[in-house]
C-alpha cells in the first residue's frame, strides 16, 4: 500500500511517500518546503494570514504529488505552530475543503513517540542514547535504549520561537549566545541534566544540514543513520554560530529556510552536547513522518 505522511512543522512542511508492507517502509518520493508557518505569530499564539496562505499553497503541491504517485492514504500531522494557534482550525478546515487533506493535531508527547518510532524502525539502539528533534516550535527529547523509551519530553523551545523572542545581531554577540543558552537551561536544563548517556542522535532537519556542510555532499537518500566524528561536528557548529547571514546565504549546503535560523540550531546542539558531555553524534534521516507511516 502506498501511504503519504506530511509533517506540518513550524518552519518546514515535509512529505514522504512510501510503500508500507509488513511494517517495512520503502521510500518512493520525498520533498520539503520552507513554509515558515510560525513566522510573525508563534509566540503570540496565532498563524499570520500570509503564513496560512503559504501553508495552503504548499499542501496543494503536496496533494498533487500524492495523486501522481498513487497514494491511497494521506496522514497529515499538525505540530507546535498549529496546536498552539487560536486560529489553527482555519488551516485545518481550509486544507480539507481545498485539498481534501485531513490534518490531525498531535501534542508534544505524541510527537515525541512518533519520532522515536520512526527512528527505531531504522536505527538499532545498542546503547542508551538521547534523541533530539530540534524543531521550529517545539523540541523533543527521547531517551531510549534497545528495550524502548526510558523517558521523553517536549519543550516549546523551537528555533523559530527563539528567533522571534530575542533581538539578535549579525553575527551573534557573545552576550546573545549566553542569553539563548540561559533560556535553554531555564526551560529544559533539569530534564537533560538527569540523562546519562554519551550518545546524541540528531533527528533529520538541521542535523542533515550540518552533515552536508561537513562532507560537502547531500545527505544519503535512505533511512540509514550516519555517525559523524565529534571533532568535525563541533567545528561546524562553531563555524555556524559565529557566521554572518551573508556567508550563510551563499552557502550551497544550507537550504533557504535555515539560512537565518542555523546559528540558533547550532547553539542548541552545542548546548545539548555540553550538557551530556557527549562523545558520539549520530544523524538519522528518520523522524516523525516515518513513525506516522508505521503507526
Amino acid at each position: 500500500m502506498i501511504i503519504a505522511a506530511i509533517d506540518l512543522g513550524t518552519n518546514t512542511f515535509s512529505l514522504s511517500i512510501c510503500h508500507v508492507i509488513d511494517g517495512k517502509l520503502t521510500l518512493i518520493h520525498q520533498e520539503k518546503e520552507g513554509v515558515m508557518l510560525g513566522k510573525g505569530g508563534i509566540n503570540e499564539g496565532f498563524i499570520a494570514p500570509d503564513a496560512l496562505q503559504r501553508a495552503l499553497d504548499c499542501l496543494g503541491r503536496f496533494k498533487e504529488s500524492c495523486v501522481n504517485y498513487g497514494v491511497v492514504e494521506i496522514r497529515a500531522m499538525g505540530t507546535s505552530a498549529i496546536r498552539g494557534a487560536t486560529n489553527g482550525v482555519d488551516l485545518i478546515q481550509k486544507a480539507n475543503a481545498l485539498h481534501q487533506i485531513n490534518i490531525t493535531i498531535i501534542d508534544g508527547i505524541q510527537e515525541a513517540n512518533f519520532i522515536y518510532q520512526g527512528i527505531a524502525s531504522a536505527h538499532s539502539f545498542s546503547e542508551p542514547s538521547l534523541i533530539m528533534d530540534i524543531g521550529g516550535g517545539s523540541t523533543e527529547f527521547i531517551f531510549a535504549d534497545q528495550h524502548g523509551i526510558i523517558d521523553l519530553m517536549s519543550f516549546n523551545i523551537g528555533i523559530s520561537r527563539i528567533y522571534q523572542l530575542f533581538e539578535l545581531s549579525d553575527p551573534l554577540r557573545d552576550e546573545e549566545i549566553k542569553n539563548i543558552e540561559k533560556y535553554l537551561d531555564d526551560h529544559a536544563g533539569s530534564f537533560v541534566e538527569a540523562i546519562k548517556t554519551p550518545i546524541l542522535i540528531g533527528a533529520a532537519g538541521s542535523f542533515e544540514t550540518f552533515y552536508e556542510m561537513i562532507y560537502c555532499k547531500p545527505f544519503p537518500n535512505s533511512f540509514e543513520s550516519q555517525e559523524i566524528e565529534m571533532s568535525l561536528f563541533k567545528n561546524i557548529l562553531e563555524e555556524v554560530i559565529f557566521s554572518t547571514y551573508a556567508v550563510r546565504k551563499e552557502h550551497q549546503h544550507i537550504i533557504d529556510i535555515r539560512k537565518k535560523l542555523a546559528p540558533i540550531a547550532a547553539i542548541k546542539t552545542r548546548w545539548i552536547i555540553n550538557k551530556l558531555v557527549a562523545t558520539r553524534i549520530i544523524v538519522t534521516p528518520c523522524s516523525l513522518k516515518e513513525g506516522v507511516l508505521l503507526s
